[in-house]
């Protein structure tokens, strides 16, 4: 699904920022799409944090293979050795209980998120363990298709904002959240640009 506003916000960004203008018509056709669930999506997000993305996508495979069907109730009836076999770590498999306890709980109120800002949102998910706030900020971009929000701590952010408008040098955090600014209410889109203009591939979460 791509965001209803992609047209909008492109058309105005470009308008506004040289830079950006030069982005949007370079990646025409190609824009921010959601897959998978919420639950699936951060229950991935937890299995492939610090590994490779190989090892990720063979871990999750793995995990698959255990829970067809990858959700927060099925997951609490595994044991955790059979999670562990998957090649989750003992840390990993607390963090994927804990976000499976919360869903099953009601604790994730996906029902009520259409009407919550992104920060009540990212203090939610952050409340689950192994979940800080770039994945909830990612998560926000990715899977809710949220316009407005803007990822400080991203390295490729800050790598891709460096390159094009500060000669090479990345930019300190408060000069970055002063650039950012200048984006909004389009914050996600810039930055989905800026992230492309480092790699064509449209990243997928």
């Amino acid at each position: 699904m791509t965001p209803a506003y992609w047209q909008q916000a492109s058309a105005e960004l470009a308008q506004s920022d040289p830079v950006l203008a030069g982005f949007v018509e370079r990646f025409a056709g190609t824009a921010l799409v959601s897959r998978g669930d919420p639950f699936v999506t951060l229950l991935r997000s937890i299995v492939g944090q610090q590994i490779s993305v190989k090892a990720a996508d063979s871990v999750w495979g793995r995990l698959l293979a255990v829970l067809p069907v990858p959700a927060a109730t099925a997951l609490l009836a595994c044991e955790p050795e059979a999670l562990r076999r998957c090649g989750l770590s003992v840390r990993k498999v607390e963090y994927v209980i804990d976000l499976a306890r919360r869903f099953a709980g009601g604790e994730i109120h996906v029902s009520h998120w259409a009407s919550m800002r992104d920060a009540e949102i990212i203090a939610e998910l952050t409340a689950v363990r192994g979940v800080g706030v770039w994945t909830a900020e990612m998560f926000l971009i990715f899977n809710q298709l949220r316009p407005d929000v803007f990822p400080l701590d991203d390295i490729g952010l800050q790598r891709a904002v460096g390159i094009h408008y500060h000669g090479g040098e990345r930019p300190p955090r408060r000069l970055l959240a002063e650039h950012g600014e200048r984006w909004r209410p389009w914050r996600s889109v810039a930055t989905w640009y800026l992230w492309r203009s480092l790699d064509p591939v449209p990243v997928e979460y």
